[in-house]
């Protein structure tokens, strides 16, 4: 079909921000840049390569991610440690805050809540900024590696995706059988990895992590929170996926204390205000 005659003005008019963040709580830097002055650790575990594990972090402590050893690519899943069919909603947190998330930026939940589960506080990769390619760290658009896409495009039975991965983690955490918590698995914030939609065809890239032994990125939890992670078994995502040929290194989770002076008089933030009558009365 030949191009309409008004095609290049159709094609110049200027985008519109969908959900101008003005509005949205405030980020408080100078609260939220304290809290890790003087956090005490009080809990942490060592995720190791192509598996997955859950912690726990209370409303007023921070978790941090790390990588112990090496540049590695984590999924992460976030639920309301109280009611798991609450869940971290990439798809939103991605239209509030962009395809990849940084200091002051929040992690929000599904529907019917979409509350703030938690905000970044320290990201020591906020220098990457977006490349060349237009990739960046930290991202909110991929869904994570799974068995079934693996089905379709190579065949067999591989169990290390991070879906799996995530499944066998709040399996084991919570009692339930994997098939049960394979449903609570959601789409995932790709922690340390770096990715893109190229410029050509616009396909989701990845490329090799800029993270380095060292690297870190810390939460706040707004809520009482189950994080899960994945060791994704890509390694820093540089070549393959869904995959036993990449160097993984482990990922270290600390679930951190700050003190009563940072804190302050903090309390959780408010519930979300709409009343679910969806225009309906009675």
């Amino acid at each position: 079909m030949s191009k309409p005659i008004d095609a290049k003005d159709r094609r110049a008019i200027a985008p519109v921000i969908c959900y101008p963040p003005e509005t949205l709580p405030a980020y408080d830097a100078a609260f939220y840049g304290g809290l890790s002055d003087g956090a005490e650790v009080v809990d942490q575990i060592t995720v190791t390569p192509r598996e997955g594990g859950v912690i726990a972090a209370n409303a007023g402590q921070l978790w941090r991610v790390s990588c112990p050893e090496g540049s590695q690519v984590g999924d992460m899943n976030v639920w309301n440690a109280h009611d798991l069919t609450e869940r971290f909603f990439s798809g939103k947190t991605r239209a509030l805050h962009g395809t990849h998330v940084d200091i002051g930026d929040r992690l929000w939940s599904s529907l019917p809540h979409l509350s703030m589960m938690a905000t970044i506080v320290e990201d020591s990769l906020s220098w990457y900024g977006y490349d060349d390619f237009g990739g960046g760290v930290h991202d909110v658009i991929g869904t994570r590696c799974d068995p079934y896409t693996h089905y379709w495009l190579e065949g067999g039975q591989y169990h290390h995706c991070c879906h799996s991965n995530l499944s066998r983690a709040l399996a084991s955490y919570t009692g339930m059988d994997v098939k049960e918590a394979e449903l609570l698995v959601h789409d995932v914030m790709n922690v340390f990895m770096c990715t893109g939609f190229s410029h050509d065809t616009h396909q989701y890239f990845m490329k090799a992590s800029p993270a380095r032994q060292g690297d870190y990125i810390t939460f706040f939890a707004e809520m009482d929170v189950l994080v899960g992670l994945s060791v994704c078994p890509g390694g820093d995502c540089g070549s393959t996926h869904s995959s036993d040929q990449a160097q993984c290194y482990p990922l270290l989770i600390e679930v951190l204390q700050p003190t009563s002076a940072a804190l302050g008089d903090w309390t959780p933030p408010a519930k979300n205000g709409y009343d679910r009558t969806h225009g309906l009365s009675g």
